[in-house]
């Protein structure tokens, strides 16, 4: 019995996107990985494609998706081999908060070109001091007649380079109550005081521009703060769920390519005239590497399921970010043992998986805060 009911229209979507994986995307990764950034041009073709925030209504340009469209995104473009086109960060992190907490006049405004590639957006939560605390920032946004100055610094901000809108949070110093002082401001790339600092260069995801921004004085309407003044952590919490589900995805597709990848070279590798498969020691190791990319797999869709129900799961998807990306670097390692020497050549897909897995377990909140999020809801 099938966890996920995928549609007739769910196929065709995974049909299209694989399709367009292999024309638009796959001839190109290496001159992004080597450039270190995905040109803009991929991301109004993935939009015209729709495949960018499928889960959009067609009143914002969207096709009325669900988040097996999501998952599906995830996997097809796991198989390139890139991470520069982060749509999962754009469709499925970034635009829910301005969907669910935007005026009707802010998503008339951004969503449409959201959908279309226009407009790729950015999260700036992390700053130099404060990563998984997002209360203890220090950017500052204070309120000025009409408008709001926002200065601080972010960091480690994917999409940093090439988003045109930001998802900001800000703090009023001016109240004590740190979870009640933070609110989400809509920060356009362009405007005066806003700057982008230069692409940090990274051990992995060479191809996911990621940067430092700068607030020196920035002016913005008061228009552009999502929802109420002072609700902005509540907002950020409201979605980690959803965040976290969209890791433990990442997680598991890269878990199930680097198994593919494992398990069709220890096939085709011999030693001393066998191939490594014949080996009971990597046969094994192999029937190990699946059984567990299995269980994520299963758990991981049980969770797609309960979300688009509706339920509470931010015990168990703090639990799968932390087991599904903890996943993908146990394989990524064990893979490159079995394989061997030729593993630790750049031209060995492994060598690239290993580098990109590393920091899942890092990112979106670590996967110490995890257990210690499940540990707390858990009355440890």
């Amino acid at each position: 019995m099938e966890i996920l009911h995928y549609t007739e229209g769910h196929h065709q979507f995974r049909e299209r996107l694989r399709g367009f994986c292999e024309t638009e995307i796959k001839p190109h990764v290496e001159q992004w990985e080597a450039e270190h950034l995905v040109p803009k041009e991929i991301w109004q073709k993935m939009g015209q494609g729709g495949f960018l925030c499928p889960n959009l209504s067609a009143e914002y340009g969207g096709i009325g998706g669900d988040l097996i469209h999501s998952l599906i995104v995830t996997e097809e473009l796991s198989k390139t081999m890139q991470t520069g086109l982060a749509a999962g960060l754009h469709s499925d992190v970034v635009v829910p908060y301005i969907e669910a907490y935007g005026s009707e006049e802010q998503k008339q405004k951004y969503l449409p070109g959201c959908v279309s590639g226009d407009i790729v957006t950015a999260v700036a939560m992390t700053e130099p001091g404060a990563g998984s605390d997002v209360a203890g920032m220090e950017t500052t946004a204070v309120d000025d007649g009409d408008e709001v100055i926002l200065n601080g610094s972010k960091t480690f901000i994917s999409n940093g380079v090439i988003c045109d809108l930001v998802v900001l949070a800000a703090k009023d110093p001016a109240v004590d109550n740190k979870h009640q002082a933070v609110s989400l401001y809509l920060v356009e790339a362009g405007t005066p005081g806003f700057k982008k600092g230069s692409q940090l260069e990274k051990m992995g995801w060479h191809s996911q521009d990621t940067a430092e921004l700068f607030f020196t004085n920035c002016r913005i309407p008061k228009a552009n703060r999502l929802g109420e003044k002072g609700s902005g952590f509540f907002m950020l919490m409201g979605k980690l769920q959803q965040e976290r589900l969209v890791c433990s995805m990442g997680g598991v597709a890269a878990a199930e390519r680097i198994l593919e990848y494992t398990m069709a070279r220890c096939r085709k590798q011999t030693v001393c005239g066998k191939p490594l498969s014949k080996s009971q020691a990597v046969q094994f190791a192999l029937v190990e590497m699946a059984t567990e990319v299995k269980l994520g797999r299963t758990f991981l869709e049980k969770l797609v399921a309960d979300h688009m129900e509706g339920q509470n799961i931010i015990v168990e998807t703090s639990m799968a970010k932390y087991w599904c990306t903890d996943l993908a670097n146990r394989l990524a390692n064990r893979a490159m043992d079995l394989i061997g020497e030729d593993a630790a050549l750049e031209t060995c897909p492994l060598t690239r998986g290993l580098r990109d897995a590393r920091v899942m377990s890092i990112f979106a909140g670590t996967n110490e805060i995890m257990k210690g999020i499940a540990a707390k809801f858990m009355g440890l």
